[in-house]
């Protein structure tokens, strides 16, 4: 009995430091390169978690663009523990899952409070097949916004795409593109402002804010703001780590990203509704820098094309790709976010 209970304090003396070890936190953020979201709300938050959160935790933060790694290998990343925390760029990592492109289906998502019903509704599924996956576990869900087209020659309506190369992220966008007559081209957000500029490609889609501090209006012409998708990214954890902490502090780790992804839906809407004026040289134009892009205007043929494809396109082109992956996949999108629309 002696032995056994020195063999115990012995055991109990070398497990007492390491739960009190200080967890260290290598953070994957967004490129520095899409602007405002990254530089004033993701990276002042990962700088002070530490004290907000008073956990034992120190914070290496690195933004994607200054490492060489490429976003579409971002759930890899997180998988392998090379980093404990991405910010992931769910569109860009879908090939990888197609689950989470049910996030962000072209014409699922035209509306801030759209996309919030949506992510409500279906971040329970993405996150399940993460975990089982990749190991990873999702902390939040925001969007940069509204996706809109950008280009170089003049258009005056979406089917003026035919024969022009469009940049695109995910496979959704590229069958939209495909279906308007446009030939899709995958290209990373820091190599479209050069494509441009050089003809590699004729238009790009991304989000007003992102196109403004990326400088695009400064190799396009014309914008047509016409909502496709939302452009959904969301903060992961990787597993192991997320084990390390106690059921009190991963409730504190949890309460702080809710406040952080709560932060950057209000922040997202500010910086469109600004960067659709200073892109088309209108006023205020307080938070991004002023342009003078051609605005197109938004027809009902246009309108109607985008609000079809979900039922049309999107939805059914999505479904045959991720169910060959994940066999439930569009019967749990039809058991959520399909009932909300009535499919």
């Amino acid at each position: 009995m002696r032995h056994f209970i020195a063999a115990l304090a012995m055991t109990a003396a070398f497990i007492a430091p390491a739960t009190a070890e200080t967890v260290e936190l290598k953070v994957l953020g967004q490129p520095g390169s899409t602007g405002l979201i990254q530089k004033n709300k993701e990276q002042p938050f990962f700088d002070t978690f530490a004290e907000k959160t008073g956990l034992d935790v120190t914070v290496n933060f690195q933004p994607l663009d200054v490492t060489g790694i490429k976003d579409t290998e971002e759930l890899r990343i997180i998988k392998g523990g090379l980093f404990n925390v991405v910010s992931l760029r769910l569109s860009q990592v879908s090939r990888d899952e197609p689950t989470i492109l049910g996030l962000d289906l072209v014409g699922l998502n035209p509306t801030y409070e759209a996309g919030k019903k949506t992510m409500e509704e279906f971040l329970p599924i993405v996150d399940k097949r993460l975990q089982e996956k990749f190991n990873t576990k999702l902390l939040g869900i925001w969007p940069f916004g509204p996706q809109v087209l950008f280009c170089k020659p003049e258009i005056k309506k979406l089917t003026d795409l035919k024969g022009y190369k469009v940049r695109v992220y995910d496979q959704n966008l590229a069958k939209f593109v495909e279906s308007v007559g446009g030939t899709p081209v995958p290209l990373s957000f820091s190599e479209v402002q050069q494509s441009l500029a050089r003809g590699v490609v004729d238009c790009a889609i991304t989000g007003p804010s992102s196109a403004n501090s990326a400088a695009w209006p400064e190799v396009t012409t014309h914008v047509l703001p016409l909502a496709f998708q939302i452009a959904v990214n969301g903060y992961g954890i990787n597993l192991d780590t997320w084990n390390k902490f106690s059921p009190e502090d991963q409730a504190t780790i949890e309460a702080a990203f809710k406040g952080l992804v709560d932060d950057i839906w209000a922040y997202s809407e500010e910086l469109f509704d600004d960067a659709m004026r200073c892109n088309v040289g209108k006023t205020p134009c307080e938070l991004n820098k002023p342009y003078d892009l051609v605005e197109v205007p938004i027809s009902d043929e246009d309108l109607a094309i985008v609000q079809n494809a979900v039922k049309e396109l999107s939805f059914p082109a999505w479904a045959e790709v991720c169910d060959a992956t994940n066999p439930s996949c569009s019967a749990d999108w039809k058991a959520t976010v399909g009932k909300r629309l009535g499919m």
